[in-house]
């Protein structure tokens, strides 16, 4: 029997579809002209002003200040509340979850007009720290999920196992739930993380002067034209995350041996 070959031909044009894109980026990131459409030759220019570009790196130091901030805070609540959900039980529960799954299907545009109302309600002067707050309501969500999935083939058991040996709740929680929950936490805290340095439709709302995130900075460039910074700032952001997943994987692979 021929196997057919349109599975196989598919699965490469959409391959190529995701991939092509990427690839011409990070080509024209070292092309002398200006505009992607011609070829002027190999140069790395672009790269040098990108590093003489203060008004990029200082988005990108705002990126990094509330991703990493309102990471770790979603990760510590998000966790708490999977936790919650998955061991207890009843009406002021099935509230909790809709409050915590509502920020995943509310449009970004939508919440981020109503964050923005809010602020403005409570006179709090926009800047990071609005955008931090913005960043933990939908961050935590995600964690939560995450985690929540962990935990619905967690064995009980053990936790119980280590009460009755003597440990007190505290020595089991860092001894032994968080351990075995880590790959779950981790795995919520680096979506959060993804999630809150690639946001730009919330922070656009609840940003203040000063204040410009590293999405807005692009959005910015773009419509006055600074298209090669850009295809070079994109292209050590996908070096950079390569090796965070390449780090990662080695970790993991590392701890299991």
């Amino acid at each position: 029997m021929k196997h057919s070959r349109l599975p196989l031909l598919t699965t490469i044009l959409v391959l190529v579809f995701f991939y092509l894109p990427i690839v011409i980026l990070i080509v024209n990131s070292f092309n002398a002209a200006r505009f992607g459409g011609t070829w002027g030759g190999f140069s790395l220019k672009w790269y040098a002003k990108l590093f003489a570009a203060r008004e990029i790196w200082h988005a990108f130091r705002n990126t990094m200040i509330i991703a990493v901030s309102a990471t770790a805070l979603a990760t510590v609540i998000g966790t708490c509340a999977a936790f919650a959900l998955h061991r207890y039980h009843g009406k002021l529960q099935k509230l909790h979850y809709t409050l915590i799954y509502t920020p995943l299907v509310v449009p970004e545009i939508l919440m981020g007009m109503s964050l923005l109302l809010f602020f403005v309600a409570l006179r709090m002067q926009l800047g990071l720290f609005t955008i931090f707050l913005a960043h933990v309501t939908f961050c935590i969500s995600y964690v939560t999920m995450v985690v929540l999935a962990r935990l619905q083939d967690f064995d009980f058991a053990i936790v119980e196992a280590a009460m009755d040996l003597g440990a007190n709740w505290w020595t089991t929680l860092w001894r032994v739930l968080v351990p075995l929950l880590a790959p779950g936490i981790a795995a919520g805290a680096l979506l959060a993380f993804t999630l809150s340095v690639d946001d730009f439709v919330i922070s656009f709302f609840v940003a203040g002067p000063g204040s410009t995130t590293l999405p807005i900075r692009i959005y910015s460039m773009i419509k006055f034209g600074a298209t090669p910074l850009i295809n070079a700032l994109s292209a050590l952001l996908l070096v950079a995350t390569f090796l965070i997943v390449w780090l990662t994987q080695h970790l993991l692979h590392k701890e299991k041996a």
